[in-house]
């Protein structure tokens, strides 16, 4: 064995020191994914629950879309006279959607943070249908997003077609 100038052992200072740079390396790491790694705010939670929203209604499925709202919660859907309300009344509404092939794809959005349990997020999007070789139909929506016994779901939702000029 070696001995450096102070009289250590040259081995155990090499693999300190090669320990404390490997520490060092995997604190720097560490610290550098942690932005990646924070928990979401509520615009985040409440944006996932629109995308989710988004998702359910292009795999067709109903009960994973209705899911998604309270069980209060109110629709104004695109093409609905009347407004559907709670959970039996937004699952009739989506009545014909399991197997008609529809799609949506939202093409803009804007969040507000009312508070941390509450959230408005608005814009655009596009339905399309199979059978209409999957042309487009522009609707702008708004949904308020709630956070309730720990769960975020939609409480209300409006939808209407996105008229070619202003009226």
């Amino acid at each position: 064995m070696k001995y450096s100038a102070n009289g250590a052992w040259l081995q155990h200072a090499i693999s300190a020191e090669a320990v404390m740079k490997s520490l060092a390396l995997a604190l720097c790491f560490l610290f550098s994914i942690s932005g990646l790694v924070a928990f979401a705010g509520p615009a985040e939670e409440a944006n996932a629950v629109i995308d989710q929203w988004s998702v359910a209604y292009t795999a067709n499925d109903r009960d994973a879309l209705a899911s998604l709202y309270a069980p209060d919660a109110i629709l104004l859907g695109t093409t609905s006279p009347v407004i559907s309300e709670g959970t039996e009344g937004i699952r009739k509404y989506f009545q014909e959607l399991p197997g008609s092939g529809r799609k949506n794809t939202i093409v803009e959005r804007r969040t507000i943070v009312i508070s941390d349990t509450s959230v408005v997020g608005t814009g655009f999007y596009n339905f399309s249908r199979t059978t209409e070789n999957d042309t487009p139909r522009p609707s702008r929506f708004t949904m308020v997003v709630v956070k309730r016994d720990g769960r975020w779901t939609i409480a209300h939702h409006h939808s209407s077609p996105l008229s070619a000029s202003r009226q």
